[in-house]
């Protein structure tokens, strides 16, 4: 009996290839935020669906992969609005995570991440804003990328926090990540070879519990190989607590901009914790907020001087394994502040960032992060499907 992921928003989106093309014979699946001719992208909201008109033409990105000769297949659930990294929708249901059952998915881009994982499409297209194409990767188990801020053409997309708005996307494999980057960020020039030198995050290892720094330090040794120089270093000298509440901050700021007269307007119902997050972006004051955009700039140059063109950061991508399923109490915020530590590094510094799965505590799964320079994205595409993911599968054989 075929298992029902509930990964999908609505499976009856279809799409044909617009001609023959590096991705011919692939099958994709999408964000239920990005605009498909014909359909209504839904958001993970009734309300929302209820309140928006069919789009008249496709996102971007999504004539970019028909073009390339994939097929789609299907919109995807979401997190309410986008503004979650747990995957649980009140609405719709939570899509099922294949390689943790009983845990929940990550979110905002769950149902693609699921959809991958259980093997219903060759890859999906999600966003991530603080994380949710990255944490759903993780959780179920595949690859996924945030390309560098911009990179992308996010036209036809829904907006959350366009500063940190991207397109990203998810594979069971490197070389299908691989190809659809190829697809997406071909115009990207891309400088040839390895990185010559690797930096391991000793602050942000430090935030994962001690099941998945066990785990994930057992390919330390082989990552090491990799590069030329290999060092430890603290990526956030005054604390990763204050590069997070800056994100949080400048996000919600933009999302309250982006959404408030809708939200104002039809008084939308959202399920647990989207409507606390919601009233509390609308009480941020830009005029009050100026410390965290300066800091936003500090932490630019700040990656910039870290990572410069050859240097590729090695860091985890959760702080530890998916947790179960309809969790509440301090333990959810906790885990949340604790990813989005991770997570708000790559955003605030609109860095590219891929996570490739290893089996944590239980055999669940969780990621190692690699993060490079601004617009090295196909470098590091390359480089994951060429040498780490060869390296990583060696050893968990």
């Amino acid at each position: 009996m075929k298992r029902n992921w509930n990964a999908y928003a609505n499976e009856q989106v279809v799409a044909l290839p617009l001609s023959e093309g590096s991705l011919s014979g692939k099958t994709f699946a999408v964000k239920d935020v990005f605009d498909i001719a014909g359909h209504t992208p839904g958001a993970g909201n009734p309300d929302w669906l209820r309140t928006h008109e069919p789009s008249d033409r496709h996102a971007a990105v999504v004539d970019k992969l028909l073009g390339s000769g994939a097929k789609l297949m299907g919109t995807t659930i979401t997190d309410e609005i986008m503004y979650s990294i747990n995957g649980e929708n009140a609405h719709y249901g939570t899509p099922v995570n294949p390689k943790a059952i009983g845990r929940i998915p990550g979110g905002s881009s769950s149902g693609s991440a699921v959809a991958v994982s259980a093997g219903l499409a060759d890859f999906a297209i999600g966003t991530d804003t603080g994380g949710s194409v990255r944490v759903p990767s993780a959780y179920c188990g595949i690859y996924g990328i945030r390309p560098t801020h911009g990179a992308i053409d996010v036209s036809g997309l829904i907006p959350l926090a366009p500063s940190f708005d991207t397109v990203g996307w998810m594979a069971r494999d490197a070389q299908t990540l691989l190809d659809v980057g190829r697809v997406l960020l071909g115009s990207q020039a891309c400088k040839d070879g390895a990185f010559p030198r690797m930096a391991f995050a000793d602050d942000l290892w430090s935030l994962t519990d001690e099941h998945s720094f066990a785990a994930a330090s057992r390919y330390f040794p082989v990552l090491r190989e990799l590069a030329d120089q290999q060092e430890a270093v603290v990526v956030a000298p005054n604390g990763l607590r204050e590069w997070m509440n800056a994100f949080r901050t400048i996000q919600g700021l933009e999302i309250w901009r982006e959404h408030q007269e809708w939200i104002t307007r039809e008084k939308p119902s959202f399920g647990p914790g989207i409507a606390e997050r919601f009233a509390w972006a609308s009480t941020l004051k830009l005029e009050e907020s100026g410390a965290a955009y300066i800091l936003r700039e500090e932490i630019r140059m700040r990656m910039e001087e870290l990572l410069g063109e050859d240097t590729v950061l090695v860091a985890p991508t959760v702080p530890a394994i998916a947790p179960p399923l309809n969790m509440t109490g301090s333990e959810v915020e906790r885990r949340r502040v604790q990813t989005l530590e991770m997570s708000c590094v790559a955003g605030l510094a609109g860095l590219p960032q891929v996570t490739v799965p290893i089996a944590g505590e239980q055999g669940c799964p969780i990621g190692i992060s690699f993060i490079a320079g601004r617009n090295q994205d196909m470098r590091l595409l390359e480089w994951v499907a060429d040498r780490v993911s060869a390296q990583i599968f060696l050893l968990s054989e």
